[in-house]
Order: C-alpha cells, then structure tokens, then sequence
C-alpha cells in the first residue's frame, strides 16, 4: 500500500494492481506528467522496479522506481540499534512522513505502536515536490494486491501543512478484523462440552421416559380379538384404574393369576382386574376360552365380564366388582375379621339356585354350550345384594350343540372331578353338574370336598355324607353354624341331589334342567335306597380300574362313591 499525492481524484483511474500499487501503469510510469508522489509500503519484490526486498519502504515521484528505499524497521534512540519489523506480521505500526518545502527533504519514519517516534527517520530523500504537486491536490491511500492475497488496514492518520500533524490517540484505535475464525472463549470450551452432554442427556431421557411409557402401556392386538373379544379396555386405563397395580388393591391370587379392584377413570365404575402372566399354569388358550366364552355370555348369575386388555407377558380379564367377595370366605369362616355373620339356609339356598341357573344358561340356554369345569365355592362370588355369581371360566371349553368335547389334558380342581374325565380326559355338561353335586354337599355341609383325617389321611365330603344318609342321620351333616335354623325337609333334599350328582355313571346324574327342578320341588327325587347306593357305588370302583394307586392311598374311600370323587383329584 501507499500515501498518495495525486493532482486529481481520478489520477489512478488507469493504474494497474500487484506491482504497481494502483499508482500508474506502464505506459505513465515514470513520466513527470504524473505528478504523484508516494511513500510506499511494500510486501513484494519487483524486480522490474529494482525492489530492494519483499518487506521495505520507499519515496517515489512520478515513478515506482524508488528515490530512496529502505527495509522495514526503525532505530532506537538510545545507542541508535535497528530493529527490524514486517509489513505482514499483522502487528499495528506508527509512519511518520515530513516534507520540509524550504530544503526539500523528504524523511520517512516507522516504530510499533507504543513507541515514541524515533528521532533518526527511516529512509530520507532530498526532493522539491513543488514542480511535483500541483497547486490543488488529493491526498490519501492506494493498494493492490496480487497473485497472493493481502488486506492493507489505516486505523486512523491526521494531516497538517504548515506545521506538525495532529497527535493520534493510539488507545482509541480500533481492532485489526480477525484473520480466520473468533477464537473459542476458554469458558466457552468449558461450558460448551458440559452443555452439550446435558442436552443429550437430555435428549436421552426424554427418549428414554417415552419409550418405558410406550412399554409401560404396550398391548397386543390379534385379529381373532377383532372377531371375538368384547369391549377392549387400553393397559395405561386399567393401569391408572388400579393405581399401577399396587398391592393394597390386590382382591386375591389363585392358579389363574392375581385380582386387583380397580376405578375406571371416565365411568368411575368399580370393576375387578385379573393379571395373568405367561407364566400361569393355564396360560393362553384358557384365556382365549374365557375371553371368547364370557365376552358374550348375559346373565345374571354369572360374573359379566366388561372387557379385556393383552399385553406382551401380560394378559389382562375386566369384570364386574363383586363388593362381597367369593362364597368360601363364608363357608370356612375366613371373613370373621371383617364381621360377615355366617350364611343362613335361606341365603345359601338362594345362592345355590343362582349358581344353578347359571349352569343351566350356559349348558342349554346360549349359542353354544359351555363347560365351566371349575365349579367351586372360591369360584362363586357374591354380588352387593348376596346374590350368587359364577366366575373364573378361565378352564371353559366351547364346542358346538351335537357336537362331541374334546380337551387335551384334565384340568380342574381336586375333589370336583368326575371319575369318567379323569379317565377319558373329556369334559361334558355331566362333569359340570358332577362338580356341582360336589359344590351343594360343600354349601350345604360348611365342609370342603377333602378334608385332612388322623395319621395323614383324607376323608370325602361325599363318603361323610353317604355315610350319615345309609344310617338315616343325614341331617346331622348340615353346617351346624346355622345352629338349626334352616328347613330340614330342603336341606335333606339338596344333601341328596348332590348325591345323585355326584353319581360315578354320568348317564344317572340329572342334567341341570332336572336338577332346578328338583332344587324348586316341581319334581320329587329319585328315591336313593341303599341297595342303589352300594349297587353305584361298588360300579365305581370298577369303573376306575388303573387308578388304584390313588385308592391303595386312601383305603377309607374304597367302599363309598367319594373315592371316585377323589380318585379324580383331592382338594
């Protein structure tokens, strides 16, 4: 770059860039028309000019080649020592150039900034400039560059003829621009990593969070749910409605899983939640029965089921709330805790003729014919007004009317079991009612089916009973918690239907239509003399032939009829 003496503002119109500073060109270098005087600073050696170096300073008049040129740098005042500086080095410099129009001395002089201007100059030339510069004149600054690429900054300059140039105020120049990119702060450094890893924390957690809510509410949806299931209940519904499962709503657990009471948030509804695991020994073909049975079951002696929800892992049962519990909790005193009086006849009678209408229902009054196959007081649960429901169809099997059952394996609770599905493996409307002869003498009696006797033996509901029927006692079996307030006439007759239900040949036992006869005296009982009773039940034994592993375990049982209802399975 250069300081300027030109007599127009459009002297350097024609000047070319790179060597020639955008001063002149080669046709008006050195020609005294010019009348330019310059103090160039220069970054490049030019040969053509006779440049002394890359980094001097030189006084120029009409011509680039220099009156007088020095390299760049400037003499201390004390002992008068050079020191050398670099027009590149992006370091600010002071120049001083002075004109002396009596004598014509030109002098140039050059000191980093903060330092006092030297007294010895630079490079100085001896020059009168009067028949160089015009009598109107411009004065300012030109640069070019070249093949390399250069920035040229003036951070301020003062001008004076006449007299000394104002002093610039060095602690107000501006910054050089910054060469390349801001360097990073050091708390920038710090901050920044921090605050990155935050966000992707952050991030991570967020993610995070929505993927367990996905999880923590992720159902299964097939498509025979389409075709068969009823009203489907949302996981994150049931899971709000129970408070996420906590163990102070737990009704109960048993083989099918656990019950938890729960409130749906919309309808404020109290229903009860059964969750099944994969790991329950029923599993989910027993859950694709009950959601396919009950889902379309309607009745008022069974439990309604409202809905259902699948999940992975999880399978999910939403039934009506049974505020009063299952019946066993009655019978075997164990709600004395919470006051329950014991049952009267009257409500036990009326509970019996709810679960037997229900059977009814399920056997011969739907669409199809349903096997219940659990048929138990745990299983019977007891709605606000003491009516009895029957629930869990969990062991359900569904076949068409005509058409023969067909299970796999028994399934079922010991002391239920009729002697011929234990045998065969196939379930009918006569197992059910063979467990249902079970579940009147257990009402009735205040007993369970199996009992523990002396010396670890098991002694039958039903042998106590048919024992106590061939002496003519049979009313001394009735639950003495009721302190005999009951009818003896209806107890004794519902003591013998179970009998007759619980008769080893299917082909004898009533089917439910007969028994809700019987159980409302619209018809009478077959008469049970004792010489049917040992003609029956002597067929029994011979009718389980290969189960005498079980009988050589309980001898008591061998001569009564309860040994095929515990050959097909204890309590």
């Amino acid at each position: 770059m250069a300081l300027v003496v030109c007599p127009t503002a459009d002297s350097l119109s024609s000047a070319l860039p790179a060597g020639y500073l955008a001063l002149l060109n080669v046709q008006n270098n050195g020609n005294a028309s010019n009348h330019l005087f310059a103090v160039e600073l220069d970054t490049t050696q030019n040969t053509d000019f006779q440049d002394i170096n890359a980094n001097h300073v030189g006084i120029d008049v009409n011509d680039l080649h220099s009156l007088q040129s020095y390299p760049t740098g400037y003499y201390l005042d004390d002992g008068g020592d050079f020191r050398n500086l670099t027009l590149f080095s992006r370091e600010v410099m002071q120049v001083w150039v002075n004109y002396d129009g009596g004598t014509g001395q030109i002098d140039v002089t050059l000191a980093p900034i903060g330092v006092a201007r030297p007294a010895r100059p630079l490079v100085s030339a001896t020059y009168n400039l009067s028949s160089v510069i015009t009598k109107q004149a411009y004065i300012g600054f030109s640069s070019a560059t070249g093949g390399i690429n250069t920035r040229h900054y003036v951070l301020a300059w003062s001008f004076a003829m006449n007299g000394p140039a104002p002093a610039i105020d060095v602690a107000k120049l501006p910054k050089l621009p910054r060469l390349g990119p801001k360097p990073r702060s050091k708390v920038l450094e710090i901050v920044l990593p921090i605050a990155t890893a935050v966000i992707i924390l952050a991030v991570c957690t967020v993610v995070a969070l929505l993927l367990l809510r996905h999880l923590r509410y992720a159902q299964l949806l097939e498509d025979w749910e389409v075709e068969f299931g009823p009203h489907r209940f949302s996981y994150k519904e049931l899971y709000h409605a129970t408070k996420g499962f906590k163990s102070k709503h737990l009704l109960g657990a048993g083989g099918f899983g656990k019950v938890y009471k729960g409130v749906l948030h919309k309808s404020k509804m109290e229903v009860a939640i059964k969750k099944i695991s994969h790991e329950s020994r029923q599993g989910m073909k027993e859950f694709i029965a009950e959601v396919v049975s009950i889902g379309r079951l309607r009745n008022r002696n069974l439990v309604q089921l409202l809905g259902y929800c699948r999940r992975k892992g999880e399978l999910l049962l939403v039934y009506e709330y049974m505020p009063n519990g299952s019946l066993d909790k009655y019978l075997y005193g164990e709600c004395d805790e919470n006051n329950v009086h014991v049952l009267d006849w009257t409500k036990r009678l009326h509970i019996i003729k709810g679960v037997a209408s229900g059977l009814l229902y399920i056997h011969e009054k739907w669409e199809k014919i349903v096997i219940h196959r659990d048929i138990k007081a745990s299983n019977v649960l007891l709605d606000s007004e003491m009516n009895g429901r029957l629930g869990d169809f969990g062991l359900a099997r569904l076949y068409d009317h005509g058409t023969d059952p067909q299970t796999t394996h028994v399934v079922g609770t010991m002391g239920y079991l009729a002697p011929e599905l234990v045998r065969t493996g196939k379930a009918s409307t006569l197992t059910d009612v063979f467990a249902f002869g079970a579940f009147l003498l257990e009402i009735t009696c205040g007993r369970r089916p199996v009992s523990n006797g002396p010396q670890d033996s098991h002694e039958m509901l039903v042998d106590w009973v048919l024992d106590h029927f061939r002496r003519g006692c049979l009313a001394e079996t009735v639950d003495v918690r009721m302190g005999g307030d009951y009818s003896v006439d209806e107890a004794c007759r519902v003591l013998k239907l179970g009998l007759l239900c619980s008769h080893p040949f299917a082909s004898t036992r009533p089917s439910m239509r007969h028994v809700i006869q019987y159980l409302d005296s619209d018809t009478p009982l077959p008469d049970l003399s004792s010489a049917d009773m040992m003609s029956f039940s002597t067929m029994a034994l011979l009718q389980n032939q290969g189960f005498d592993s079980y009988a050589i375990s309980y001898p008591s049982s061998m001569g009564s009829i309860g040994t095929v209802s515990y050959i097909s399975g204890g309590r």
